[in-house]
């Protein structure tokens, strides 16, 4: 009989949901793809695989928009300029396409998040914290959004923080590059490879 978890970290992966990556999911729909976003499941599989092997906690964040009345999900102006393309049924509760992407899953733990960062008016912090979870290792997308978000706010709640190079992805290089620049203030920054060593 398998034992949960008991180690006190965990890989945390941002928003690496069906809707985003999969070429059936929302994104794609809308012509927002990324090769460097796709390659993402694969290149951390074996470090999620390594994880659980080791009795630490996988822990997935999904971004989702809540339906209203009538199933219309409420959707920031900002986003609704950004993604005209999202509709009723995308990223919704429960759903197909704000699962965790199959080659990754199943999490530990799952918080459904409404903002960039996975601490903004969620549980997050409060089941990494029953979980006995001190130490993450942050993986996913975007960089400069999600990734970069969620990594700060467990900085400054006194996780210890370490970015994944190559375990996130942005819609371009540079701005990928410059959120990686800027979050080697809070923590280390190292490869999948790194982290597989380690």
């Amino acid at each position: 009989m398998n034992e949960a978890p008991s180690s006190d970290r965990a890989l945390l992966l941002c928003d690496l949901q069906n809707d985003f990556i999969h070429p059936d999911g929302a994104y794609a729909r809308g012509n927002q793809k990324s090769a460097d976003i796709a390659a993402l499941p694969a290149r951390l599989k074996p470090l999620a695989d390594r994880v659980r092997a080791d009795g630490a906690w996988i822990v997935s964040t999904h971004f989702t928009l809540v339906p209203g009345k009538g199933g219309e999900p409420f959707i920031s102006p900002h986003l609704k300029t950004l993604r005209p393309f999202l509709r009723r049924g995308d990223f919704a509760p429960g759903s197909w396409g704000n699962a965790l992407v199959e080659e990754l899953a199943p999490a530990d733990l799952s918080v459904e998040k409404v903002a960039y960062s996975a601490f903004y008016q969620t549980r997050l912090d409060w089941v990494l914290r029953r979980a006995g979870i001190r130490r993450l290792l942050v993986a996913g997308i975007v960089t400069n959004g999600g990734v970069s978000s969620t990594a700060r706010d467990a900085h400054t709640r006194d996780y210890e923080v370490t970015t994944l190079a190559d375990g996130c992805a942005a819609f371009d290089r540079t701005t990928h590059e410059a959120a990686l620049a800027a979050l080697r203030s809070i923590g280390p920054v190292v490869t999948v490879a790194e982290a597989l060593g380690g």
